[in-house]
């Protein structure tokens, strides 16, 4: 089905095609294992992608958010977990662009871009439990406490971490993931996303030097440094997407080939069922309609994000409905196929050593992270009301 698959003109996405593919040899089994996918990483280092969403002016690819979001997607269709990392990974990324000095940007980026580094948050905003104190040399911050759903720490070159000072404000970093002090407690233990090593990280003494912070804690949070959490939104909308079409694939190649028709259909074939048709075909549509929206969504993402620091709010506001839309619609529809295609596949495609359950428990180990219902509130608050979702966690 031509349809559903990547634009073979975008260089990015033709990289991630092939990365696809070796990731698909042993999806299954790391599924099961869980841990640090490090030979995954090391061919993500090595295929340049890393830098593909930093601008040119510091060596990296720039590419467009619609490219890295098919990227997400693409990995997605097999391995929802390398999917996220790689998202993710684009999050610090835009907060040094956001919240940097001339020094740090050309500091970070360049360095980032030139080794390849990989990027990852374990600065978790619903979970205040972690703090610091002044350096003994007065020259940073010695971080203490803890951060769970630390997503990607466990495989990170670079980490941004963050805490509240006494008047509630928070302050954000970015350090070295060798950084003396850091532990990865790998206690990650989802039903889903098995190796995006989503759990706790612990500091004990960790130094955060001046010229790491991001801004100061008393800065104004502008709709380009608030637009993380739609970026975040973002991935996580393709995670959903890429995952429907890598099981509608998966389950279709199997009912083909391997499903044996119901004893009452009255067929020859599994395929020549009505209903098996019916329901390929409603799903298809689902996913296509999925896509749509997701590519929809990173184009209006991609407009009001050249606008930098002087993006307006109804700018943002305006992006933040077609996130908001796609990301609702991907996660159901997720859920719908990942589950659904058992019914047309049969009992025997049910084991573990097919793994087609992974499609499932991935999207919906997400999807209890962003719950439908606020979602669908924000939409319709606006077109009741005209209301944008002001900036806030997830909105």
């Amino acid at each position: 089905m031509p349809s559903f698959g990547p634009d073979p003109t975008d260089p990015f996405v033709a990289r991630a095609v092939v990365l696809r593919e070796a990731f698909h040899t042993d999806a299954v089994a790391r599924d099961k294992a869980g841990g640090r996918p490090l030979k995954q990483i090391r061919l993500l280092k090595e295929s340049g992608l890393l830098s593909a969403g930093i601008p040119a002016a510091y060596g990296g690819g720039g590419a467009s958010w619609l490219s890295l979001l098919r990227v997400v997607r693409e990995f997605a269709r097999t391995d929802g977990s390398l999917a996220h990392l790689f998202g993710y990974h684009h999050l610090p990324i835009h907060s040094v662009l956001a919240r940097g000095t001339a020094e740090q940007k050309e500091r970070l980026l360049s360095t980032a871009a030139e080794r390849q580094w990989l990027w990852s948050n374990s600065g978790n905003v619903l979970s205040k439990t972690s703090s610091a104190r002044r350096s003994p040399g007065n020259d940073g911050w010695v971080l203490a406490g803890f951060r769970p759903f630390s997503s990607g720490t466990h495989v990170a070159d670079t980490i941004q971490v963050a805490w509240e000072n006494e008047l509630g404000q928070r302050l954000t970093g970015v350090i070295p993931a060798e950084r003396a002090g850091i532990v990865i407690e790998d206690d990650w233990d989802g039903i889903g996303q098995r190796q995006t090593g989503s759990g706790t990280v612990t500091f004990n003494g960790v130094l955060v030097r001046d010229d790491e912070l991001l801004g100061r804690p008393d800065d104004p949070l502008t709709p380009f440094a608030s637009l993380v959490t739609l970026l975040q939104q973002s991935v996580l909308l393709n995670v959903f997407v890429g995952t429907a079409q890598g099981a509608l694939d998966e389950g279709r190649a199997y009912t083909a080939t391997l499903s044996r028709p119901w004893i009452h259909a009255g067929v020859a074939r599994h395929v020549d069922d009505p209903w098996v048709q019916r329901k390929y075909g409603e799903l298809a549509i689902r996913t296509l309609a999925a896509a749509e929206l997701a590519d929809q969504a990173a184009r209006s993402l991609d407009a009001i994000y050249r606008h930098g620091p002087a993006l307006t709010p109804e700018q943002r506001g305006r992006a933040a409905i077609d996130i908001a839309t796609a990301n609702l619609y991907a996660g159901e529809t997720g859920l719908a196929v990942s589950s659904e295609i058992f019914e047309v596949m049969g009992a025997r495609s049910a084991t573990t050593a097919n793994g087609f359950d992974r499609f499932w428990r991935n999207v919906r180990t997400h999807t209890l992270h962003n719950p439908a219902e606020y979602k669908k509130r924000t939409v319709g608050t606006w077109l009741l009301t005209g209301e944008f979702p002001s900036p806030a966690v997830y909105r």
